[in-house]
């Protein structure tokens, strides 16, 4: 990956709202959910309930794919990424921690104004990329390019 390509991905992800993660139902079907998310370089995270669906789906295949976009005023500035990797849920407590603190700097108190629902104990989940479809129509309608993204390029 060009480190040209790397800032643009890292530029849109800063600038999205929300991802939507893909997940692989037992039955076979996909499920897409759109999740507030962070990041730590081109790694994801986003949190969910134990009992969720989403949960459930990742338990049983990793597999996800993820897309974000950054928010645009006319077609020619639609910029967005489509990813592919394996869905993980975070277990050690200083990495728990680092996302939280990310969380905080991103949604300050918004967090703790949302009613509580019964999802089961929260988790997180880290999301690295194999594999990222960058979008710009700056480029013409519809230009994507793909890029691999390897260990190293993930990390922060």
């Amino acid at each position: 990956m060009r480190p040209s390509e790397r800032s643009t991905i890292l530029d849109i992800l800063a600038k999205a709202v929300d991802i939507t993660v893909a997940t692989n139902r037992q039955d076979g079907w996909p499920q897409a959910t759109t999740v507030s998310f962070v990041s730590d370089g081109l790694t994801l995270y986003f949190g969910t309930g134990s009992k969720s669906q989403k949960a459930a789906n990742i338990s049983k295949d990793s597999r996800v794919s993820v897309t974000a976009t950054a928010p645009y005023q006319t077609w020619d500035g639609i910029r967005g990424v489509s990813l592919a990797g394996h869905a993980e849920f975070v277990t050690d407590p200083k990495e728990i921690a680092r996302i939280g603190e990310l969380m905080m700097k991103r949604f300050g108190g918004e967090l703790s104004k949302l009613p509580i629902i019964d999802l089961g104990e929260p988790q997180f989940v880290r999301i690295r990329p194999k594999v990222i479809s960058i979008l710009d129509y700056s480029k013409g309608f519809g230009h994507t390019d793909l890029v691999t993204a390897g260990p190293s390029e993930v990390a922060a």
